[in-house]
């Protein structure tokens, strides 16, 4: 039998049958260990893998992890130089953000879109809070939009609140699988029972299978919304650590770096203070805002980058 792993606690996992959509409460089977990769936890929501039936009924052992074609990764917050894989097998992902009321910072959103970049993984910005927006905020709010349009990375304004800008996201997730994920705080899972009505009963049933009151705020989960649309919904996270990249290859993941660097004077250029740097010319200029470019140098002294 195939499946996908739709809920995790590290200890015990959901899996959802590929032939007929019975979940099934599954255990792992010995230690599974990810190539090359440090991680807390072995298998991640999103994950394909192989099962087979064991113990009572709609129980089973995961035998095998299929390989993943993508994946969302953080720095663990429990185990030192240890990653956790956020989701796997991703279409695309949405970054939950707030310019009040808690406020996202540059860095945060940065962070995340470089980690998409690196596994190709579609990045959409969703600017919540509308509502508590006053005309400068909603100023503010349109150039900080202006700045990431300009990059590339789609962006919406919205209110979970009152439903403003709603059916713009409702019809991005038609035959995809989608991850929401952002901060504590900006209202992510107000936004998910908002685009899936629904979704409150789902939940309630996934919770009812796999034994209510299992502590599972560190773990992601997957809904299906209809056939072949999937939405997975993460806990906040406080901070995004990039991990497995090198120094010299941060800047390969902002395209508006990317796009320059083949021109610069030296070939290990890593755009610091080096002469003959196109992308410090780009940043004085502003064809490169200031903001992202701190970001970057923020990126560079990341302890894990140094490897």
């Amino acid at each position: 039998m195939t499946g996908t792993v739709v809920k995790s606690t590290g200890s015990w996992y959901l899996v959802r049958d590929h032939a007929d959509g019975l979940l099934y409460k599954c255990r792992l089977r010995g230690k599974f260990k990810n190539k090359g990769l440090k991680v807390s936890n072995p298998l991640a929501v999103g994950d394909d893998v192989t099962l087979e039936p064991e113990g009572g009924e709609q129980q089973g052992v995961i035998t095998e992890i299929k390989p993943r074609r993508n994946y969302i990764i953080r720095k663990s917050t429990h185990k030192a130089h240890h990653a956790h894989i956020v989701a796997s097998n991703l279409d695309q992902a949405f970054l939950v953000v707030t310019l009040v009321s808690p406020r996202t910072s540059f860095g945060f959103i940065d962070r995340f879109l470089v980690t998409a970049e690196a596994y190709q993984i579609p990045a959409i910005l969703l600017f919540n809070k509308l509502d508590l927006y006053d005309e400068e905020a909603r100023g503010y709010m349109h150039q900080v939009m202006q700045l990431y349009r300009q990059i590339g990375y789609p962006c919406y304004p919205l209110s979970a609140h009152t439903g403003e800008g709603l059916p713009q996201v409702q019809g991005l997730l038609a035959q995809k699988v989608s991850l929401f994920t952002g901060h504590s705080g900006v209202g992510k899972s107000t936004l998910v029972n908002a685009l899936v009505p629904d979704l409150d009963i789902k939940t309630s049933e996934i919770s009812a299978f796999s034994d209510k009151g299992v502590h599972t705020t560190t773990f992601a989960e997957m809904f299906e919304v209809e056939p072949g649309t999937y939405l997975i919904d993460t806990p906040g996270i406080k901070e995004l650590g990039v991990v497995e990249m090198k120094r010299e290859e941060i800047a390969h993941y902002f395209p508006e770096m990317r796009a320059r660097l083949n021109k610069c004077r030296f070939h290990n250029c890593v755009h610091v203070n080096e002469p003959g740097c196109v992308v410090q010319e780009a940043v004085k200029k502003g064809k490169i805002a200031l903001p992202r470019y701190e970001s970057y140098l923020s990126l560079l002294q990341d302890e894990d980058t140094h490897r």
